[in-house]
Parts: C-alpha cells; structure tokens; sequence
C-alpha cells in the first residue's frame, strides 16, 4: 500500500501562542534560571560544594552553548555565599635574602599592614637622627669615647715614664711610634749611638727590646678598650633605638593581635632597623640636608626590605574571588619573577614578585578554557602539579629549562585551595582521559551541558522567557508574541528536530540582534515574526553562495540530474554538504548494474578509497539484504556494481543505502525508476529505512533544484518514517507543497519507496517465499532465478566440453 504525502502540518510544527507565557515583568524574566542545562548545573553545584580533594570539575559542550555566561553566573552566585579569600603578601627574609617569606592574611589585612609598616618607616626616618642627634645620646656617648680615651693616654704615660726609666724615649707620631735611646730628654743619633761603648749599646738594644713589647702589649689593651667601645656604642645605639622602635613596634603588635605570621614579620622589621640603623641616620640626614619629604625616602632602595608586597588584595571583594583567565600562560597563570637593570646587570628582590591567576583565584574558583590550556606548552603540567601539591610554587620557567643565568629568588610557596573549572568541548575530554590517566584524578566531576532540549509547553514557555531575558540584556526593541514564536520555531528548526529546541545562546542571541537590526531599518516600534524571518534570510542568503554554485551547475547540466522521466538504474540520492556551521542539502545521481557473476556487489567509491567505513558498511548491508530476501536457498549468481555519479571527493555516511538498494533492485528487475523523486534513509539487513541526519536540508536541496526547472506537481522527497519527527522545512517549500506542486513521503521500508520509484506493487511472498510474477519484488526473483539458471547452463557447457575432451584423448583423435 502506497504511503500517503505528508500534510503541511507534518512538515512545519508552528509554536501556539498561548504556550509563551510572556506575562512576566522584565525583572522576573531576566532572573529566570537557565533551563535545559539541569544536569550540567547540578554537576558544577556538586564539584563547588565538594571544594578540594581532586573535585574541580570540566565542563563539555559545543561552542555556542553559553557555557562561559552560564558556568560564571552559576559560580558568581555561588561564590557570594562564600567567605571572604585570603590576602596574599611576600615580605624580606632577614635571615635568607633570596627565599622571601610568603604571607597568608584575612581579607584586608595586607593593605592595613603594608600602610602601617609604610608609615613606621617614614617615621622613623626623621625619629632616629633625631634621637642620635640629642643631647643625652651624645653625653653617653662622648663619656664612653672619653673613658677609652683617658685609660689609653694613662696607659702611654706609664708605658713613656717606664721606658724613660730605661734610657728609652717613646713619641706618638702621625705614621707610628717612634722608640729610641735619650740623653738629656733627646734621642740621640745613630753616630753618637755607634759611638757609645759596646756594653752600653748592648743594654739599650735590650731596653729597647722590652720597650717596644710593652709598647705592643699596651697597644693590644687599648684595641681592646676599643673594641669594647664599639659594643657599648653599639648596646648605646640599640638603647635608644628601643626608645624610638618600642612603642610603635608594641602598637602594631597589639594591633595585629592574633596573627602569628605578622608578629614574626614586625619582630623581624625590629630586628632589621637595628641592624640598618645607620642607613635611617644617613638617610635623614640626607633628609634634613636637602629637605626631602620622608614619603620619598622611604622608598629608596635600602628601605625595599622593609616594604610589603601584596599580590592579591581580596579587601574590596565580598564572597570569594571567581577569575577567568583568558590567556593561560605560564606566567598568567603561576606567576613571575620581574627583573631590573642595575649598572647593566639584571638584579631582583622580593617587591618584584608578581602574583599569577592561582593568586587571584586562590580561596575561590578559576576558570579556564581548556583548549588554549593545552594548547599552551608547560602549563597543564604547571596546573597539575599546583593541584596536588595544594601550593603555589612560583618557578621561572627558564630556572626549569636550565636558561636563566641571572640572580633569581625562590619565593615561598603558597597554601593553595581553589576550584578549578576547565570549559572545553567533550573529545577533548575523553582525549585527556585516554592520554593523561591523572587528569580524571584532579578533574572527578563531568558537566555535560545539553545541546538541545524538549519541545514541550513549559520548555517553550521558558525559552520564550529566556529570548526576551536575552533581547532586554541587549538592550533590543521589544518582542512581539509572534516573534518569538517564530524565534521558538527557528530554535526547533536549528536543533534539526521538530520535538527539540536547541540551546545554542549564542545563534539565539545573534537572530535576535539582526531581527533588532531590520526593526530598526523599518522604524518599527517593536520587533515582528517579519523581522525575525528577515533576519533569518538574510543569514542564509549571506551563506548561499557555495550552494547556488551547485545549483547553477546542476541547472547548466554540469551536474547531471533529471528530475522528470524514468530511468534504469539511477536514482536521486541526497547528500548533505556541512562547512563548520554552514549546511545545506543536493541531489546525487546514484546508478547500479547487474549481471551474471558470483554474487559479489562492488562498491566503486570504497574500491578507489573515496568510501569511507559508514558507506561502506551500508553497500555491504545490501549485499546481505539482498542474498536473505531474493536467494535465501541457492547462491546469488551476479555481480553488481554501485557509484555516485560525478562525485570528486570522499563520501561518508550511510544516509544513502535506501538510495543505492532501490537503483540495485532497479538494474537487477530491469525495472525504470521514477526521476522526479530522490531518495534519503538509511536501510537495515531486513529491509526497514532507518532515520538519517539532516533531513531539513536535503529536502530543501532537491526543492530548489525542481523550483529552478518549474514545480510540476509531481516531484517528490522520500523520507524515512522516524524521521517526520524531525521535518522543520521552510516556509516556500511547505506552501508548494499546500499547492500541491511538491510532495514529501515518508516510508516504513524499502518496499514502500519501491512502490512510489516504479508504480508497481512490491508484492508479499507466498508459503514457499515467491513473490507474484508481476509484482517488483517478483521481478527481481525471477531475474535472478535466469541469472542462476544460465550460470548452470554454462557450467554444464563447461562440463560437457570437458567430458568431450577426455573421450578424443582416449580415442586417439580430436575434433575441432
């Protein structure tokens, strides 16, 4: 029984009005949460709430879904709820110049901190020349300098009246001292001591001797004096450091109760301004000379040790930090160590230090894309070895390549705990799970956002919310109902399903800028279903181009397609041509052949490596199907052949197998087929047509191929049943069909697309399995039962021949 042509209704599911709902107030539906995605915001609320323990989470999807929007806005409310992260600072490490101490403060401390450590500086720029410069500090100090000074002069004077006892002079001369024999209080000349008796001489050299080494020991005392000097003017100078370090030291100590680290650093600072005092005299000195504001000094060079750098300052920030980085380099990502040219050399210190995105996001959550990630080299390592060690560990890279020659720091690492959210598509995914078995490890949780969603009267009425949520975030002109009706349709249509609507965000969101756009155009006060099937078009029409060149071909006869007459072996075929986002259907020319052979079909497009495994899978379906249905006792005597006409490239797919079986069964039933029909579906071993992809397009394509050579009522598209579900057809092609200029048939198997392609009935088998004669499957059976019956009269022949030749051979003789 021939199936009947699909109705208009069937091939165009317009969307009722009273589904929308848009009685909601803009406020309302702007809040309205994101629908469709359940499963996918479940699984990011999950991975959020778990927080640590290798549960940071990727989210998989297509481009254009809407991920980033919807995973920062779900996140952004998740993170208001949290408390607030932790300041971050890097300090001096008195004890260690190139480790700089790593500082871990609640949230607006680090400013506090640095603010107040800024001011004791400058303080004490100006307190400690002035406590030097008192009257007190130097009567203490020119009494111990003068208490040195009068054991040192006592002990020359007795060392001077000890020698003159023994004949020796000793005199303090710039360059020395000098030692020598007197007479009458006057050293004598080298002559006059030549001149003295050898005993004498003898004596006074002794004296001499005994001279010069209480003169040494004397010498030794008084360094001695002096070096105790130095500590007690050192003990001086820390005495009063205290009266001017002491109190403020003990402020801040008070006020930064209760946070260990900051205790260590401002005993530290304490320890660090005694042992630098001389530079804060210098400096205020230099201060007073040329009356420099303290502000400024206080960030010269010798005073960086004593300055806080912050890297991430959460002060202003409620709830926990969410950070996107865009550009996940090494250095965007963990960090850097800047460098400063110094008298041509390349110096650092610990304010050089630059926080990365683990810094900003640390306490939070940090969001990546997963393909710039990758694509990154020595970051996903990076990022790897942050989550399991729970730290940050700024490293330069060419530290770890081994090309860094200049002086660099090794900071302390950092406490780590953050969410991580990689966004990527699903392949990528499943390729980190086969080649990097540790991702799953520190990435447990899967957020698969759905690519489409039920066509259903609340999921209408939420996607309308959601277009207008969508037109009043652009700041569009208002919507009318029939517009987003027609924008609901159009998301059915994109979703290649009449009973789905798809969730690409950003489609709706460009369709309903361009709608905006020719609203504009027209001066309307509100955007109409016209604006929106402007909008339509003309994105299409600014696509078309490679299409119509198809179809100029195909109307020139370039491509040869007939669409009227009958034809033996040959039939349309329908391919589908898919250009990133750009798809669109055309008719190929699809012919058989049939003769005696052993059974064998050959598919022309695998033989020369153009068939990919899916066709070529379906042409060995056929083979099956045709051997189980026509020749289930006795071998299948033919060889077959199949090609696509005029194809230059590789073809793929299945979609075609209804096509082909129906152009073989043709060649081997010697039976025309009908060209004003083409063909699409998908065909099992049993004969039942199987739904295909991209069903809308195809039937558009062969339309406007019969559109261009005039719709005579009688061309047709035969389609699998499963997939009237699917059927979203544009406007032109559901009118002629109204007008009855085209038609749309949709088959259960292959018997039925038969019936429509020959006229013929296709005929049910009897209790032995044999067709009616005049039925086309009877056509078929009888041909093949010829083809068997001449493979054996041929194989007789043979034998006979054979047995012919052995009896000359035995005679002695030979005919010819």
């Amino acid at each position: 029984m021939l199936p009947p042509p699909l109705t208009p209704e069937q091939l165009y599911r317009q969307c009722p009005l009273e589904w929308l709902q848009l009685e909601a107030e803009p406020d309302e539906i702007a809040k309205t949460r994101p629908f469709g995605q359940d499963r996918a915001l479940e699984a990011l609320e999950f991975a959020l709430d778990m927080s640590g323990r290798g549960y940071n989470v990727y989210v998989a999807g297509s481009v254009g879904l809407g991920r980033h929007a919807l995973v920062q806005r779900l996140i952004g409310d998740w993170a208001q709820k949290q408390k607030q992260a932790d300041d971050l600072c890097y300090v001096h490490n008195f004890g260690a110049d190139d480790k700089p101490r790593a500082l871990v403060l609640p949230a607006g401390t680090a400013r506090r901190l640095r603010r107040d450590i800024d001011s004791l500086i400058e303080h004490l720029l100006t307190a400690i020349p002035d406590i030097f410069k008192s009257d007190e500090y130097r009567t203490r100090r020119d009494e111990l300098k003068q208490r040195v000074e009068e054991r040192e002069e006592h002990a020359f004077t007795d060392l001077v009246e000890r020698a003159r006892a023994l004949g020796i002079g000793v005199v303090r001369t710039p360059s020395g001292y000098t030692i020598g024999p007197l007479e009458d209080d006057e050293f004598i000349t080298t002559e006059e001591f030549s001149e003295l008796p050898e005993e004498e001489q003898q004596q006074l050299t002794e004296n001499i001797e005994k001279v010069n080494a209480d003169l040494k020991e004397t010498l030794g005392r008084a360094l001695r004096w002096h070096e105790k000097l130095v500590k007690e003017l050192k003990l001086l100078d820390r005495e009063f450091l205290h009266l001017v370090l002491d109190e403020p030291i003990d402020w801040l100590r008070k006020r930064y109760q209760g946070l260990e680290q900051v205790q260590n650093v401002l005993e530290d600072i304490k320890r660090g301004v005694i042992e630098y005092a001389d530079d804060f005299r210098n400096a205020g000195e230099q201060l007073q000379k040329k009356g420099l504001a303290p502000q400024k000094l206080a960030r010269a060079r010798e005073f960086i040790r004593f300055h806080v750098n912050i890297l991430v300052d959460n002060g202003d920030i409620s709830g926990a930090p969410v950070v996107y980085e865009d550009n996940p380099t090494y250095t965007n990502l963990l960090g850097r160590i800047e460098h400063e040219s110094q008298m041509g050399n390349l110096t650092t210190n610990f304010n050089l230090i630059k926080g990365g995105a683990l810094h900003r996001a640390n306490g939070g959550c940090l969001i990546l894309d997963a393909h710039r990630l990758l694509m990154t080299p020595f970051v996903w390592e990076t990022l790897k070895r942050a989550l399991r060690s729970r730290k940050i560990k700024i490293e330069p890279l060419e530290t770890q390549l081994g090309l860094l020659s200049t002086t660099t720091l090794e900071p302390e690492p950092i406490p780590l705990s953050l969410n991580v959210v990689l966004i990527g598509e699903r392949w990528l995914f499943y390729l980190l799970e086969a080649y990097d078995p540790e991702s799953r490890q520190l990435f447990k949780v899967y957020a698969d956002f759905s690519e489409d969603t039920a066509r259903e009267r609340e999921s209408v009425a939420a996607y309308a919310r959601r277009t207008v949520a969508l037109a009043i975030g652009e700041n569009l002109r208002p919507l009318s109902a029939e517009a987003v009706a027609r924008v609901v349709e159009h998301g059915a249509r994109l979703a290649g399903d009449a009973e789905k609507l798809s969730l690409h965000s950003e489609r709706l969101a460009d369709l309903l800028r361009e709608a905006d756009y020719w609203c504009r155009r027209e001066n309307s006060v509100r955007v109409e279903r016209s604006h929106v099937q402007k909008a339509i078009d003309q994105c299409e029409y600014r696509l078309r181009q490679r299409q119509e060149r198809l179809q100029e071909a195909i109307a020139r006869d370039i491509l040869m397609i007939d669409t009227a007459g009958e034809q033996e072996a040959q039939i349309n075929g329908l391919s589908l041509i898919q250009f990133g986002d750009i798809a669109f259907g055309h008719p190929t020319r699809i012919t058989a052949t049939a003769r005696l052979g052993s059974g064998k079909v050959v598919d022309i497009e695998r033989e020369t490596e153009l068939g990919g495994p899916l066709h070529s899978k379906g042409v060995l379906i056929l083979g099956a199907f045709l051997a189980s249905r026509y020749a289930p006792s006795q071998p299948l005597s033919l060889v077959a052949t199949l090609v696509f006409e005029q194809s230059y490239g590789p073809i793929e797919g299945d979609s075609a197998s209804l096509a082909e079986l129906c152009a073989l069964l043709s060649a081997v039933a010697q039976v025309p087929l009908r060209q004003n029909y083409a063909v699409t579906g998908s065909v099992d071993q049993l004969g039942r047509v199987q739904p295909v992809g991209g069903v809308n397009e195809k039937i558009e394509g062969f339309f406007d191929v019969c559109k261009e050579r005039g719709l005579s009522g009688e061309q047709a598209v035969i389609i699998p049943a499963a997939n009237v579900q699917h059927l979203m057809l544009k406007n032109e092609v559901v009118e002629a069909v109204r007008a009855m200029q085209f038609s749309v048939y949709a088959v259960q198997d292959v018997d039925q697309a038969l019936a429509l392609l020959t006229g013929l009935e296709a005929g049910c088998p009897d209790d032995q399995g044999m067709y009616p004669e005049k039925s086309f499957n009877g056509r078929v059976q009888k041909r093949l039962r010829d083809l068997e019956d001449s493979r054996l009269r041929l194989l007789q022949r043979d034998l006979e021949q054979l047995e012919a030749g052995k009896t000359d051979k035995k005679g002695g003789s030979r005919r010819t």
